[in-house]
């Protein structure tokens, strides 16, 4: 296997065009090599038209880059497995959560690298946040994670689809940091989810989460709000209010700023898949799938209004 890990990406929507290629470029010891994806065909890169098609006439590849709807995912993992290569995954890992468990036996059977990612906890002011966290009492947690769908995931009509997600597609990156900056287990108490009448998930959430000693913790997700999103997380302590903003690229401590950043989440992301190759290990952190696939089992299902895009 050659030093440079060598990356094909397959799919090739909005997200990997506008975050997988550039991180890559700036990831020493990687390279883009590849593409897959049955319709676009990006200049200046070899393009198949699936992930078998590639496997057996590409150029040599050491991992792929999955950002295909998770619907897709478990299949592509697998058989990208059974060829020997490393697997990342975009978030959300899959559909279900069961699906999970035979790709990490199989990445540990062929020796490969398996890493579900979560690039919000990759975000500047998540470390220091989990940091200050660590030494205050916390109260109460309040997410607020609204954003208009048609601005952020135009066309993309897999998301409101049974296993899309819906806006859980988006909130998933708030549960991955809420997961990341407690110090304990976090559980799902209640949800009231609303689904269009015409849609197979839900366009928004109430969620009541709570840890193993009680913190109260509030969730509200919501596709469609019209402006700038809404990514904050905030967290009442006895010394007043921590405040992650923008998806955690700022953090305030009461009225001080304490980090304002740019976002450089997937460079990092593929900093830390290169050294886990490298060191020959594995990242699978389900937390996060499990507080959604919670929601869905135990929330109340609402339908509202029909969502046309």
């Amino acid at each position: 296997m050659s030093d440079l890990l060598r990356i094909a990406i397959v799919g090739f929507g909005e997200i990997a065009c506008r975050q997988h290629v550039p991180a890559i470029a700036k990831t020493s010891g990687a390279a883009l090599v590849a593409v897959v994806d049955p319709a676009k065909t990006p200049p200046g890169l070899p393009h198949f038209r699936d992930l078998q098609e590639l496997l057996r006439d590409g150029p040599e590849i050491d991992a792929v880059a999955l950002c295909t709807p998770p619907q897709l995912r478990h299949a592509l993992a697998d058989a990208a497995l059974a060829a020997g290569k490393h697997v990342l995954l975009e978030k959300p890992p899959g559909s279900t959560l069961s699906e999970l468990a035979p790709l990490i036996a199989a990445a540990h059977e062929a020796n490969r690298t398996l890493f579900a990612t979560w690039h919000s906890r990759y975000a500047p002011a998540i470390g220091p946040a989990r940091k200050l966290l660590a030494s205050r009492t916390i109260n109460k947690v309040t997410i607020i994670w609204k954003e208009d769908v048609r601005v952020w995931h135009p066309g993309q009509a897999w998301i409101f689809e049974a296993g899309g997600f819906g806006v859980f597609d988006p909130g998933i990156n708030a549960l991955s940091i809420l997961t990341e900056i407690l110090p304990h287990q976090v559980f799902v108490r209640s949800a009231v989810l609303d689904f269009p009448a015409n849609r197979e998930a839900p366009i928004a959430a109430d969620i009541e989460l709570s840890d193993e000693d009680g913190l109260p913790i509030r969730a509200e997700f919501d596709f469609r709000q019209t402006g700038p999103p809404s990514w904050d997380i905030v967290c009442e302590t006895e010394a007043g209010p921590v405040t992650l903003s923008k998806g955690g690229r700022q953090l305030r401590d009461g009225n001080r700023l304490v980090v304002d950043a740019t976002d450089e989440e997937y460079p990092a992301l593929y900093r830390r898949f290169v050294a886990l190759t490298s060191e020959g290990k594995s990242d699978v952190d389900l937390a996060p799938l499990r507080l959604v696939a919670d929601s869905f089992m135990l929330g109340r299902r609402r339908l509202v209004e029909v969502f046309e895009d």
